[in-house]
């Protein structure tokens, strides 16, 4: 039995989810991928992530790493990332954002492939991005409809000021 209130559920596809002991069960009606739960990880010497085992199965085989909000490092599913492209063009047509932010997201955006050790490779361009170092620490974050990479200090500082702002003490 689920209980309500519970952040850290991992929902998946058609509406399967992940309880706190590991075991399947069905939410009707949703069919929605939903990723949530922080994982600290290392980045290897050669820029290598292992992604989170409860994230791996929605990623694979092939998922999309893009420069995210805050200099934080999204990583969509092929279905989620073909939405942001559809949003984007949309707003670019409507003039909502300019055409050259829908160039450096399309530029600095790459398709990687989750390896056998469930591992995607960061590269350069967007390590720099997000403030990310060879051989450090690193925070993955769900963020409901995608995944987040963090430095974890810049990942702290964020958080920090959301939990303030659920709380009624934002500034």
């Amino acid at each position: 039995m689920v209980k309500k209130g519970v952040w850290w559920l991992t929902v998946g596809v058609s509406g399967d989810n992940v309880t706190g002991g590991g075991k399947r069960s069905s939410l009707p009606g949703s069919g929605v991928v939903v990723f949530v739960g922080v994982h600290e990880r290392q980045l290897d010497p050669k820029g290598r992530l292992a992604l989170p085992a409860a994230f791996r199965p929605r990623l694979e085989p092939r998922c999309y790493l893009a420069f995210g909000q805050d200099k934080c490092i999204d990583v969509l599913t092929a279905d989620a990332f073909e939405q942001v492209v559809q949003e984007t063009l949309n707003k670019v047509r409507s003039g909502e954002i300019d055409r050259n932010q829908q160039r450096a997201l399309a530029a600095n955006t790459v398709e990687v492939s989750i390896d056998a050790q469930g591992r995607i490779n960061i590269e350069e361009k967007l390590r720099d991005y997000a403030g990310l170092s060879l051989n450090s620490k690193v925070i993955v974050a769900g963020s409901f409809d995608r995944v987040e990479i963090w430095d974890p200090t810049r990942h702290e500082r964020i958080t920090d000021a959301g939990t303030q702002q659920i709380a009624g003490d934002s500034k």
